[in-house]
């Protein structure tokens, strides 16, 4: 007997068809429907009915989608999946180094399978939590993953729900966490059926529906993205959500989903016996999404500070368009107050919104740890026209200067796939629908978009060619040549030189100071007993400090110390131990 259940409210009438069966449900409390089923089980077909319609649905909660998006759902049971990590028990966020990942692009199979075969390279580079791009059900074969509709089902372009079950045991294995990148602020524009069960939307964003939250029925709406982000974390053995742009999740109600997403997470921590850490995406600058709830904070673990990846991109780069205008103009100055305090913006102009913008941090309270510091990720490398990494407009040694001051800060590290190693692939923007009309439409938006920013329609590759997504996956040849096998190396050594001294992994920003040379494109960056000094000019620099040197830890190229002097060559870092 299998029991069926389904969230349609304002409806007088729902049926279940099951292997071809058609099946009457039943009203239960809150807007619910239910039916009891003799025979079916793991593997049966199912879809909803809605009202009198004849057309059959997928379950909004469905965990499996084989047919894809728009077909029937199948029953799947959690425990058909005979897991090996008993013994785990968590990786916790501080302390730890994060590496992003698109399935789809991270090996040429672009499987879950594949991608396990590459984790020993993860392993090897010092990398504590494997961040991946959303994973659930989307409409194409192909996708970035914002564009999902299925929340609850895994995508069959990776291997389903049981090959994410596969990656996530053998990551555990090789005592690797998996950070798991969920979408809760839209719905794809292929599939997205939550509007014919119940009033599921709010109106919209940007990206397409976003849900209703703090409305009439909002209860089991808000019920309907909690229990998915329970369910990875507890049904799939994921240590982490990363919340996909948190900022367009519209809640007037007293306790923001956030918060109560916070509050039940730490819940089902205590009972599975592991952390589990929440990291939001946000361009609010507000820094009460990572404040203790004793201090009247959301509560969530860290956020994504796109700041400091403004402040670093536009210090290597010398690019100052856009959102990178107030950025260019701060220069090292402006570097130099985000590696201590995290944002730039904290209540000040903004000159790219018009408007005063952000909240400073609260340095005294609030770890660094909690600010995730990154040079690339998806969106800053894949939402130029070009897709180009930093890879196209730096040199070696920039890139080496910037992964310094990335590793030594007293925030949480991420590497984007490839980083690592300066690969040279692009990372696209890439879609695929069935529906023409909606290719058609992809592509112009993009185009039209781009074309805001400066970049012509002949720069801007087409989203849903397959070139596009094929020329985004990684060449794991890359890393065994010059000059990407001593960038390599060299992100070994400071992930490394972080994990061995404790001043290079201390959170606290108030013992964070850096002085800055504009002229002299120097950087200095105090941790303790430790100086890291970069510098980013075309001659050798000559730096004074305050005591001598007892030796360099590490260094981008051949420095040298004299007392408390010490010469970096040009485009060079040099890490001493006073």
């Amino acid at each position: 007997m299998a029991e069926y259940r389904v969230w349609a409210p304002e409806h007088e009438q729902m049926r279940v068809v099951v292997d071809g069966g058609t099946h009457p449900m039943y009203p239960s409390p809150g807007g619910w429907w239910h039916a009891e089923i003799d025979g079916a089980e793991h593997g049966s077909a199912y879809a909803f009915l809605v009202g009198d319609d004849e057309t059959p649905l997928p379950d909004p909660r469905s965990l499996w989608q084989p047919g894809g998006v728009h077909a029937a759902s199948r029953r799947y049971d959690q425990d058909h999946f005979i897991w090996t990590d008993t013994t785990w028990t968590g990786r916790q966020l501080p302390g730890s180094v994060l590496y992003e990942c698109h399935i789809g692009t991270f090996t040429p199979d672009g499987t879950f399978d594949a991608a396990i075969r590459r984790l020993d390279h993860l392993v090897d580079l010092g990398v504590d939590l494997v961040e991946l791009l959303p994973v659930n059900a989307v409409d194409g074969p192909w996708n970035w993953g914002y564009d999902g509709v299925g929340w609850y089902a895994v995508t069959e372009n990776y291997g389903g729900p049981d090959g994410l079950k596969r990656f996530v045991d053998a990551a555990h294995a090789r005592g690797l966490g998996v950070v798991l990148d969920v979408v809760y602020n839209h719905l794809g524009p292929s599939g997205a059926y939550l509007d014919r069960f119940g009033p599921y939307f709010a109106g919209s964003n940007i990206w397409g529906p976003s849900l209703n939250l703090d409305g009439p029925w909002s209860d089991d709406v808000r019920r309907y993205a909690i229990d998915n982000a329970l369910m990875w974390l507890r049904d799939f053995h994921i240590d982490g959500l990363r919340v996909d742009a948190v900022h367009a999740l519209r809640d007037t109600r007293a306790v923001h989903v956030l918060e109560q997403l916070a509050v039940e997470v730490e819940s089902l921590s205590s009972h599975v016996g592991r952390p589990l850490s929440l990291i939001a995406e946000s361009d609010l600058n507000d820094p009460r999404l990572v404040t203790s709830r004793e201090g009247g904070g959301y509560g969530l673990h860290a956020q994504w500070a796109d700041d400091i990846h403004h402040s670093l991109h536009s210090v290597l780069t010398g690019e100052g368009q856009g959102y990178y205008g107030d950025f260019a103009a701060a220069g090292l100055t402006g570097l130099g107050h985000v590696l201590c305090r995290a944002f730039l913006h904290e209540g000040t102009w903004s000159s790219f919104r018009k408007r005063v913008h952000g909240a400073p941090v609260d340095t005294r309270r609030i770890p660094g740890h909690r600010f995730l510091a990154y040079l690339q990720n998806h969106d800053q490398i894949g939402n130029r026209a070009a897709g180009d990494r930093l890879t196209q407009s730096l040199t070696p040694g920039q890139l080496a200067c910037g992964a310094a001051l990335v590793f030594t800060s007293p925030f949480t590290p991420m590497l984007f796939m490839g980083e690592e190693w300066g690969a040279r692939t692009p990372w696209q923007f890439f879609s695929h629908f069935p529906d023409a009309a909606l290719r058609d439409a992809v592509r112009e938006g993009r185009t039209a978009e781009f074309a805001e920013h400066g970049w012509g329609a002949s720069e801007v590759p087409d989203p849903n060619a397959e070139s596009t997504f094929l020329d985004s996956k990684l060449d794991w040849d890359e890393p065994a040549q010059e000059p990407h096998a001593t960038l390599l190396s060299l992100h070994r050594e400071l992930i490394a030189l972080r994990r061995q001294w404790p001043e290079l992994s201390d959170p606290w920003l108030d013992d964070v100071e850096v002085d800055v040379d504009e002229a002299a494109r120097t950087i200095v960056v105090y941790r303790g007993r430790i100086r890291v000094v970069v510098n980013l000019g075309h001659t050798d620099a000559t730096v004074a400090l305050e005591r001598g040197v007892a030796r360099i830890l590490l260094a981008s190229e051949p420095a040298a110390a004299e007392q408390n002097l010490i010469i970096v060559p040009p485009e060079a870092f040099a890490i001493a131990l006073l």
